[in-house]
């Protein structure tokens, strides 16, 4: 009986872990921002992943923050496109959208950008946080009837008690939400801009994927606080 109590309790540690999903630091010069990245958007999670072993992103910029809209880190637009302009022998780098109906722009979820392509795939090297602002039910049932979304009543309520922007809903791949640091990425947004909206001083960032020690420690204190899933 104590054996298999034994084998029991490994088999649970063992689904424990596997169960826990993937948070990542964002050190940036206004502070830390933890993010829980999503299991239900693998490719998504996993290519950034990826790209921060590569050091893709050391030393990134938000360089194109929007006041109560997003702040955007990584290569531009203008960036990825022009390079691709000027080297057509080099196949486009896309990955395919994962559009998740349950995953919605809140404030303090985590992006990929793309550009106005038809499939929605999004870049490779560009994020964005989401800032939003305070919702109504008349501004989402206005949103709802331009673009044809949907909400749970549990999203709308989140909405207009938290904020986001809902018509990026289903257009953009989210693959993580902050669970730390929700205040420096408010004090990111409220940066002071040029006319294009880039910071004037610059605000760096540099991700770091947490030791599976200090995500097991971050997961049951976020399971713990857990609201009711949405």
């Amino acid at each position: 009986m104590k054996t298999f109590s034994l084998f029991l309790l490994f088999v649970l540690s063992v689904a424990l872990v596997s169960a826990q999903p993937s948070f990542v630091r964002l050190v940036t010069n206004k502070g830390d921002i933890t993010l829980r990245l999503y299991e239900e958007t693998p490719k998504h999670r996993d290519l950034f992943l990826e790209n921060i072993k590569k050091g893709l992103f050391d030393k990134a910029q938000f360089n194109r923050v929007i006041k109560s809209f997003v702040s955007q880190g990584g290569e531009l637009d203008d960036t990825i496109l022009n390079r691709e302009k000027r080297h057509p022998e080099i196949p486009v780098q896309r990955i395919p959208a994962e559009l998740i109906p349950s995953l919605f722009h809140k404030k303090g979820a985590l992006g990929m950008g793309r550009n106005d392509n038809p499939e929605k795939s999004s870049y490779f090297s560009q994020i964005y946080l989401v800032e939003g602002t305070l919702q109504t039910d008349e501004s989402l049932d206005a949103v709802i009837k331009k673009y044809g979304i949907s909400f749970s009543p549990a999203q709308r309520e989140v909405y207009k008690t938290i904020g986001g922007t809902p018509f990026l809903d289903q257009n953009y791949t989210l693959f993580g939400e902050i669970v730390e640091g929700m205040t420096v990425a408010e004090k990111i947004n409220s940066s002071a801009t040029n006319k294009d909206d880039v910071p004037l001083e610059p605000v760096t960032f540099t991700p770091v994927i947490l030791s599976k020690k200090e995500a097991m420690k971050l997961w049951k204190k976020t399971q713990r606080d857990k609201s009711p899933k949405i």
